[in-house]
């Protein structure tokens, strides 16, 4: 089922970790609607990098998200969040940045690990920028998109 032009319900629900252990990750009514905005979202940033975007994580169910050792509160529990690469626009870092640079509204956008991106949407935009960072005590955010990987 297409969310949008370029990006399917498939690829924002996949997991191969929910396949392996037998986890049904099929979004319900609410979080598929926010999928079909955040399709829209990774739309208009498809457009402007003129580059396929690749989804690594999108929508995950309670179970799956739990299993992963994902936030209690992650977005993407609610189908407003996804962690993305364009290889062939760039780095993660590039790819940040780019997004940063658009006029669109985003709640957050992280650099993670200097790897990949989230991106969530929501209602109500913080547009928060942040990178994570893997240290000695943990993970830990700094503000800004700065590529510490």
């Amino acid at each position: 089922m297409n969310l949008s032009k370029h990006f399917t319900l498939e690829e924002l629900t996949f997991s191969q970790t929910a396949v392996r252990l037998g986890i049904d990750n099929t979004p319900e009514a609410d979080a598929l609607s926010n999928l079909r905005g955040l399709a829209n979202f990774l739309e208009a940033v498809r457009e402007k990098i003129k580059k396929p975007i690749y989804i690594s994580s999108g929508y995950r169910g309670k179970e799956l998200n739990k299993r992963i050792g994902g936030s209690k509160t992650s977005a993407h529990m609610s189908g407003l969040a996804a962690d993305i690469v364009s290889p062939s626009y760039g780095t993660p870092s590039e790819l940040a940045e780019v997004i940063a640079a658009l006029d669109l509204d985003f709640d957050q956008l992280i650099l993670e690990f200097g790897k990949w991106v989230h991106v969530s949407v929501s209602d109500n935009p913080r547009g928060e920028m942040l990178t994570a960072i893997n240290t000695a005590n943990g993970v830990q955010y700094k503000a800004g998109l700065t590529d510490f990987a």
